[in-house]
């Protein structure tokens, strides 16, 4: 785009999901029916490398969205940069081949988020608008009526408020954080779902749930608090223990599987617990066979908010013994090994 009618230079260029500040989109997500990651590779070098790094370096870069998605693996918080600026600092768009760009975009990248591929389909479709009036506040009774028949509770608060106590087979999906991401990573789209969320922001929920599709929500609990006391018996904690506590265990004669549910880019970037099974958030829904019910299972990220996440699956799925680590991995790596004797 040009500033003025007659400028040589243009002001800005709009780049959309192709070039990020200090990253690019990903060739691996599906993005066209019967279009292989190889080819929307060989699209996205030859958008990259030949047209955008063919500008100026004064054009303005204004990408579609920064950090907080998927679409990339080192996204910038940054709003618009230059392409002088990404040309000098963005690892993807020094020159290179194409068979090296594509090695090099892929390469340490997350597992796609389960529900990119549900919207890709659903975006060839024609669809009903969404009506944001349809879920409605639910009177106690109902809310237990459609979790009694199947619906899905999807509880959006805290996690040390969803740990003192939940109603069992929730869904922990905290508000705060990336919602919408991990709402779609952890819940099925054909699931009928029941929100519970932080006083007076349910309909935001409701409404980030339905930017990805997931719009089969019937209803919200405005209270509630009101509802985990008045269904006191369907409500219980959730064990969450300390990087500690987890150092005394694996000492122990029946030590608990440790899961890490952090992506493969942090493991290698901030280090690992030795004996941990590496099976990604965005991996674990499909993958829960593989985990053991017979033993105690304490799951991990980088700072307690994914575990949480993914032990309420489990718990959802019906492993019975699930932990995950307060403070996550970064609590781990600053404890030291025990050496004082563990109770048989």
């Amino acid at each position: 785009m040009y500033e003025r009618a007659g400028d040589e230079v243009p002001y800005g260029v709009l780049t959309g999901d192709a070039l990020f500040i200090g990253d690019v989109g990903r060739p691996d997500l599906l993005a066209s029916v019967g279009v292989t990651a190889e080819e929307l590779g060989a699209m996205l070098h030859d958008s990259v490398q030949n047209k955008l790094m063919g500008l100026p370096d004064e054009v303005r870069v204004f990408p579609a969205h920064g950090a907080g998605s998927a679409c990339g693996k080192n996204l910038s918080t940054e709003k618009q940069s230059t392409i002088g600026e990404q040309r000098a600092t963005n690892y993807a768009c020094a020159p290179m081949s194409r068979e090296e760009f594509v090695a090099l975009v892929t390469a340490g990248q997350s597992a796609a988020p389960g529900y990119f591929a549900y919207d890709a389909d659903l975006n060839r479709k024609d669809r009903a608008r969404f009506d944001a009036s349809a879920p409605r506040p639910l009177a106690l009774a109902e809310f237990a009526g459609l979790r009694a028949a199947g619906a899905v509770v999807v509880d959006a608060r805290d996690p040390q408020e969803f740990a003192a106590g939940h109603l069992r087979g929730a869904v922990n999906v905290p508000a705060d954080g990336r919602f919408a991401e991990q709402a779609g990573t952890v819940l099925h789209p054909a699931a009928e779902l029941v929100v519970m969320a932080p006083q007076n922001r349910e309909e935001e929920v409701v409404t980030r749930l339905a930017r990805i599709g997931f719009d089969r929500v019937a209803g919200y609990l405005r209270n509630p608090e009101d509802a985990l006391e008045a269904l006191a018996d369907e409500v219980s904690p959730a064990s969450r223990v300390t990087a500690a506590h987890l150092r005394t265990a694996l000492a122990g004669e029946r030590p608990p599987l440790v899961v890490d549910v952090r992506t493969c880019g942090e493991r290698q970037a901030n280090g690992f617990i030795e004996s941990a099974l590496h099976i990604p958030l965005s991996e674990l829904p499909d993958r829960v066979d593989e985990l053991p019910a017979d033993r105690p299972l304490v799951l991990h990220c980088a700072g307690g908010h994914r575990s949480s996440i993914a032990a309420s699956l489990l718990r959802q799925r019906g492993l019975p013994d699930v932990s995950d680590i307060l403070g996550g991995y970064a609590a781990w790596a600053l404890t030291e090994p025990t050496t004082e004797p563990v109770d048989a």
